[in-house]
């Protein structure tokens, strides 16, 4: 027979077991990364231009075509790259962060996608997204302290937010930072809300702040509602996106200046627009309207959705352009560089 002593240390024991297994099931669940093997086909022109030829006001440099058997690839609508080596992350508007790195040719044309990771996001709570309402992330933008990549910013349609998450070892982690945005855009509940999030750089008039752009949010001017995140620069502004286009995403290039892409479609054909908005037209109050930098329809192009800015590894500024496929087999994931003359 056991002594009461032992029976009481038995129930410590056998209670201190059960308070840790019911506190391990009451834990988030853990986002982990999948690995996903992609295919790249190289595109070796632009609307009849070769690599390193001019169409309309861009030089095309090369593109590549995405593919994998993986369920958790695709859907692509979000870009940044986060370092001088190429590696890039993007949103899926099924609710993951997709990690990789380009690899360049000889000519510095886009070649391969390489080590590609997808990982659940997370809400505040560390889980992973519940429903696919909560799920479709559209925008990304780099967070970056002292010219270094700290973490990623995205926005989010259908339950309109924006959220923070860290960069660990180039790959975002851990639970979101909602973001406070206007009480207009996270009321607007639609697929057609916050379609682009980008920061300006420090050569900037609105240096650090965020642009909010959204995509069908329309104005009384009949523009496309914005608004700017900023602690000096806060404030409403519009968008005037061309016939037939609206908006899917900006970047800042290097001087300050923003460039927007657009899509549309055009009789059974998608239709895209890269424009560019000097820096003094993004300010609070300005209707940023821009000039058009590019514009096409038809097979060299897909359901073109996000829009980045970076430097190749000749030293050029790149324009990179990728097309989302919305997991369907008839669409394509399609990566599209250009430059700007010099």
């Amino acid at each position: 027979m056991k002594t009461p002593a032992i029976l009481a240390a038995g129930l410590l024991v056998a209670s201190a077991v059960t308070a840790v297994l019911l506190a391990a099931s009451l834990q988030p669940h853990a986002a982990h990364a999948e690995d996903a093997t992609v295919s790249a086909h190289q595109i070796p022109s632009f609307m009849g231009a070769g690599a390193g030829q001019r169409v309309q006001g861009v030089i095309w440099r090369g593109g590549i075509e995405l593919r994998s058997s993986s369920d958790t690839f695709g859907g692509l609508s979000g870009l940044r790259f986060i370092d001088n080596d190429s590696r890039a992350v993007m949103v899926s508007d099924r609710g993951r962060f997709v990690s990789g790195q380009l690899i360049y040719d000889e000519q510095v044309r886009p070649l391969s996608f390489v080590g590609v990771t997808t990982t659940p996001i997370q809400n505040s709570k560390g889980a992973d997204l519940p429903r696919a309402y909560a799920r479709d992330a559209e925008a990304l933008a780099l967070i970056t302290r002292d010219g270094v990549a700290t973490g990623v910013r995205v926005g989010f349609e259908n339950l309109t937010r924006v959220a923070d998450f860290d960069l660990v070892n180039g790959v975002p982690h851990g639970a979101a930072r909602p973001v406070t945005i206007p009480d207009w855009l996270s009321d607007t509940r639609t697929n057609q809300t916050l379609e682009a999030v980008c920061i300006a750089p420090s050569t900037s008039p609105v240096a650090g702040s965020t642009l909010l752009l959204t995509e069908g949010v329309i104005d009384d001017d009949g523009q496309h509602s914005a608004y700017l995140l900023g602690r000096n620069d806060r404030g409403p502004l519009s968008y005037q996106s061309g016939a037939g286009t609206d908006p899917t995403d900006c970047a800042f290039l290097p001087n300050g200046d923003l460039v927007v892409l657009e899509r549309g479609i055009q009789l059974i054909s998608f239709h895209m627009r890269l424009k560019r908005v000097p820096a003094a037209e993004v300010r609070p109050g300005a209707q940023m309207v821009g000039e058009t930098l590019l514009e096409s329809t038809g097979a060299d192009i897909d359901n073109m959705e996000a829009v980045a800015v970076h430097t190749a590894p000749d030293g050029s500024t790149r324009i990179t352009i990728v097309s989302d496929n919305n997991f369907n087999d008839w669409e394509r994931s399609l990566l599209l560089e250009f430059s700007l003359p010099e």
